[in-house]
């Protein structure tokens, strides 16, 4: 299992629609506002490791009300 951060900037008004969206795919485990150049940060895991970009695209690009991402991919988790 991969786990994915992705960054998203949203439409004007929408980052509370997207992120309501977002807790409810499963893929998703957290959702964060943020204050920064993206509105939302969400904590993701993906199964398919081989195509990140279609998980992506799939669970997170078909959300209404995200004009931008950035995905970040990670490798290790330091407890």
């Amino acid at each position: 299992m991969q786990t994915i951060f992705v960054q998203l900037k949203c439409d004007l008004g929408k980052a509370y629609t997207v992120a309501a969206e977002l807790v409810e795919r499963e893929s998703v485990s957290e959702v964060f506002s943020i204050f920064d150049q993206y509105d939302l940060l969400a904590k993701c895991y993906s199964d398919d490791v081989h195509d990140i970009g279609h998980y992506v695209e799939q669970q997170i690009h078909s959300i209404a009300g995200i004009r931008d991402t950035h995905t970040t991919i990670a490798f290790n988790a330091f407890t």
